[in-house]
């Protein structure tokens, strides 16, 4: 009688709104970070082993999610939900696949293109697969914002405690495709070529597109309220956001003042995603949990991660690539744990609790890269200008000395170079500084990940559903200004020397985004803040009321 109960449990969930959605996202992840990986990969066998391609992607792939992050928001608040998600997965996979085709393309006749109209035509196959890649960028930012922010609401439902369980396993699935989908394509190139890999993951897109779509019809039939979408908190808020939206006074009686008829111009056209986007920042700025997202946005102006950035600058301080590889796996085996922690800490100390509990864990993970910056191995040098690579580029001289490779071996449809053994490997006084640096980066990713679940939910409990989409599109904007502004951070002060100061500045960035979250924390709970242990009381983790009556 029990195993057939537990047999009926398992098979309700196995059936389920909450499990559909874990496999869909789980392909939606899977393909995205395939992609991710392997565009940047193709994009520099194309130009010659060059970043060029790659950090042009790189910077139209942030301008357009900053510029236009909240126009993708609006538009997923006004229209059903089940037509968004659609329309934002066809187009999504549609235009991996028409990359993918151009970039076989390419390889195939790349001498012929560069010799038609005088190279021209080739600029030409860069410029759109550059394009069409940003377009599949955009169209996953909205498929994220739908699922992430909105659906798993609606499927979750009053339930606060399967919200939590639900963001958190969905993070999980995020660190795992995250780590093994980059290895499965990589493996492919590799071992295949840039060409097979192309093909690749034009099927997976193609295959997935299908499952993906149909499993989002299950999802919909399944969640009939996801059928609906609430209006206003209030009819006062209603009035406020139609007045601010269209720019018109309200006359007495609440109603919007009465115009001559006039046929909407070209002009008012044009100008309409210029008026969202300032609507979307100021109702942004209007939320009860501003304080809260600026904090999680601070987070990303950091160099205290495992990104290009800190790899190149582990390179340069002797860790091979076995080395690293390892790092990175106990890095996500920390930030697993960390999703994990975010539900326990959860129902012990309350949703708020929680984000500042994981802000100190964080902040202290980090002082250990602090202390690295000035332990013996550390190349700071306060004598050495941060700028002088970049000034020596613009003065036109060489900043790196050109490498000489000792022999060159053709794999598949990739040249690999290596080095001498020497050359390679830079000499190194002492690793506790580098060690230290990485200590502190894997331990701060508890934290880290359990402070962003924490701020991913304030924003799923505290925005209202018609504001959903709008809020969460300029969060997205926020997150990627404040990555790029990293980027250039890196730009102007590229030579290892000037990393220790990087760390400080990341860490100052840190600091305050903890300042800002712990302020909005202390505006809702007040001194309840310091009782981590307490139990949650009515209206607890739904800070906005608790902030309006503070």
């Amino acid at each position: 009688m029990e195993s057939q109960r537990r047999s009926e449990t398992l098979a309700d969930f196995f059936t389920s709104a909450r499990f559909l959605i874990y496999v869909g996202h789980a392909l939606s992840t899977w393909g995205d970070r395939m992609w991710h990986f392997a565009v940047s990969v193709f994009l520099v066998e194309l130009y010659g082993n060059s970043l060029l391609l790659t950090a042009l992607y790189g910077l139209v792939v942030s301008a357009s999610v900053l510029l236009l992050g909240a126009v993708i928001g609006d538009w997923v608040d006004k229209n059903p939900r089940i037509k968004v998600a659609q329309t934002s997965l066809v187009v999504q996979n549609t235009s991996v696949i028409l990359c993918g085709v151009l970039l076989m393309v390419v390889f195939l006749y790349k001498a012929q293109l560069n010799v038609l109209l005088g190279g021209w035509l080739l600029t030409v196959c860069y410029i759109f697969i550059i394009t069409i890649a940003n377009v599949a960028n955009l169209a996953s930012t909205a498929m994220g914002i739908t699922i992430q922010r909105d659906w798993i609401i609606v499927v979750a439902g009053e339930n606060r405690n399967r919200l939590a369980n639900m963001n958190a396993t969905v993070r999980v699935i995020d660190q795992l495709t995250n780590i093994l989908a980059p290895m499965a394509v990589g493996q492919i190139i590799t071992f295949g070529s840039p060409l097979i890999g192309c093909v690749f993951i034009s099927c997976w897109n193609l295959c997935s597109m299908c499952l993906e779509y149909y499993l989002l019809r299950l999802v919909y039939r399944k969640t009939p309220a996801l059928a609906v979408k609430g209006g206003k908190k209030d009819a006062e808020s209603s009035e406020e956001l139609q007045q601010l939206s269209t720019g018109k006074e309200l006359d007495a009686n609440g109603q919007l003042a009465k115009e001559a008829p006039a046929t909407a111009g070209c002009c008012q056209q044009v100008a309409e995603p210029f008026r969202t986007f300032r609507n979307g920042w100021v109702a942004y700025y209007n939320q009860s949990i501003f304080l809260a997202g600026m904090g999680l946005a601070f987070l990303y102006m950091t160099v205290l991660g495992f990104d290009c950035i800190t790899t190149g600058y582990a390179y340069t301080q002797g860790l091979n690539g076995s080395i690293l590889s390892l790092l990175m796996g106990a890095s996500a085996i920390t930030g697993i744990l960390g999703t994990v922690g975010f539900t326990r800490i959860r129902k012990c100390c309350g949703l708020v609790r929680t984000g500042f509990i994981s802000g100190v864990l964080q902040f202290s993970c980090l002082v250990l890269c602090v202390v690295s910056v000035f332990m013996p191995g550390s190349p700071l040098d306060l004598n050495v200008s941060p700028f002088k690579d970049l000034l020596r580029h613009l003065m036109g001289e060489p900043s790196l000395p050109e490498a000489t490779p000792t022999s060159t071996e053709p794999y598949g449809w990739m040249n690999v170079s290596t080095a001498a053994p020497d050359e390679m490997m830079p000499e190194v006084e002492s690793y506790v500084s580098v060690s230290l640096l990485f200590a502190g980066v894997i331990a701060a990713r508890f934290g880290l990940w359990s402070f962003d679940l924490t701020v991913t939910q304030l924003i799923q409990e505290n925005v209202i559903e018609s504001e959903r989409g709008i809020i969460n599109g300029v969060q997205n904007s926020m997150n990627y200004l404040m990555d790029l502004l990293h980027f250039i951070m890196v730009i102007l002060a590229p030579n290892p020397e000037a990393f220790g100061l990087l760390v400080l500045i990341s860490f100052s960035f840190v600091a305050v985004g903890h300042i800002m979250y712990f302020t909005y924390a202390y505006r809702c709970l007040r001194s309840r803040l310091f009782v981590c242990c307490a139990p949650e009381k009515a209206g607890e983790g739904q800070p906005a009321d608790e902030c309006e009556k503070a």
